[in-house]
């Protein structure tokens, strides 16, 4: 049986790449997570061109008796994908998992830290 605190996950949200290196950004924020909070399940999911999709990832999360998830798309500016395509699929899953509590944050790119975090690297002298 999962506990409480196990019954919560986040889903990094990514859009995909046919190039396998273009994944670690993405994974490494998932590790990072996951020293920072053990008790989270983290796993990433993408929208085309790699694998897991986000309906296998919330399948095999639901399977596994997470009631709880947080969907974090990790794009930097939000197009047609952040706007459209991801909330209606999130739509799709909350019908198929009426069971599952989702919640879809904003895009990353619109966090104020990621902003202040992006100025501070691009201006920083080597």
């Amino acid at each position: 049986m999962t506990s409480s605190a196990q019954q919560r996950a986040v889903i990094l949200f990514a859009h995909g790449s046919r190039d396998p290196l273009w994944r670690r950004p993405i994974e490494a924020v998932a590790h990072q997570m996951k020293q920072l909070s053990p008790q989270i399940e983290v796993a990433c999911a993408y929208l085309e061109l790699s694998e897991p999709d986000l309906p296998s990832t919330v399948s095999k999360l639901a399977e596994h008796g997470i009631a709880s998830i947080r969907i974090v798309p990790m794009f930097l500016g939000v197009g047609k994908h952040a706007r459209e395509d991801l909330p209606q699929l999130v739509q799709e899953l909350k019908s198929r998992y009426p069971n599952v509590s989702f919640e879809l944050r904003q895009a990353v790119g619109e966090e104020p830290e990621l902003i202040q975090s992006m100025a501070a690297i691009a201006l920083r002298e080597n």
